[in-house]
């Protein structure tokens, strides 16, 4: 009988998510790995659409990284492996890490269909230079997934941690939804950029100054959710500040000169590189 319940939680916790009976009041960082879900991460890719992603993000990531002269990447949210394919197609030497081990099996599954094989590895951001023992020209955290921290203290940890694998003058790409935005005039998003996929109806459920609750729907009537702390803009730019970061620009989608409330995602470029401001005597 324990082995039927087993296999039972074992079926159930890898096919279908779990708020408990109060989805709203699920804030904790851990949470993520229950949220993606197997069957879930299987139809991610209808979400972001390849093919018109790579066409509407055209090479902003590419030219930022070329420009400062990054050669080895690490892509700390691989996510299905959108980017770290893109970037070993360019050139670049990439170590493929995520959180979730399902997100990661179907990027190296993805990789694979495309003649590359990726160097993957699971690694939570809090903890990550247990894991990773090498040093990076960039360390890029993209699709939003940096909103998967609901602490402040993991917050601060997780960009300590990228700033620590980082060389002396290395680079900084991180991703948020414009939550300014959202919170403050309510969503209206363009699905323009990042989730591309047409026939997959991506939408906040809930949101408050600290949950925003996306809902996915999906063609064949699926749907499934996911919790995430909606970060203003100006307060990651403090964190990033407090950590080490000296220059941040911020582009809204792809853009240098914005307004606030237009853009539907916000791009961080921070440099590690010091300079000091004090001129020698």
């Amino acid at each position: 009988m324990q082995n039927v319940e087993s296999s039972n939680a074992y079926y159930l916790s890898k096919f279908n998510q779990s708020f408990g009976d109060k989805p709203t009041e699920v804030r904790d960082t851990e949470h993520y790995k229950d949220e993606y879900v197997t069957t879930f991460v299987e139809k991610w890719d209808q979400l972001i659409d390849w093919d018109r992603r790579w066409e509407t993000e055209g090479y902003f990531f590419i030219e930022q990284l070329r420009s400062r002269g990054v050669k080895k990447v690490l892509d700390v949210a691989t996510g299905t492996g959108f980017h770290s394919v893109r970037l070993l197609e360019s050139g670049f030497d990439v170590v493929s890490a995520d959180g979730s081990p399902a997100m990661l099996a179907k990027a190296f599954e993805n990789a694979k269909a495309r003649g590359h094989i990726l160097r993957t590895v699971q690694a939570d951001w809090r903890w990550l230079n247990r894991t990773i023992h090498e040093q990076f020209d960039a360390v890029i955290c993209l699709g939003n997934s940096f909103t998967h921290l609901f602490n402040e203290r993991d917050r601060r940890k997780a960009l300590a941690e990228y700033y620590a694998t980082l060389n002396h003058d290395g680079l900084l790409i991180l991703d948020q939804r414009n939550y300014d935005s959202i919170l403050d005039e309510g969503y209206n998003s363009k699905h323009k950029y990042y989730y591309c996929g047409e026939a997959v109806v991506a939408e906040p459920e809930y949101i408050d100054s600290g949950l925003t609750r996306f809902r996915y729907f999906f063609p064949d009537g699926s749907q499934y959710h996911l919790n995430m702390f909606p970060l203003r803009k100006q307060y990651l730019r403090r964190l990033l500040h407090e950590v080490g970061f000296q220059k941040i620009e911020t582009f809204g989608d792809f853009q240098e000169t914005f307004k606030a409330n237009e853009p539907d995602f916000l791009i961080h470029v921070a440099e590690k590189e010091y300079k000091n401001s004090y001129s020698e005597v």
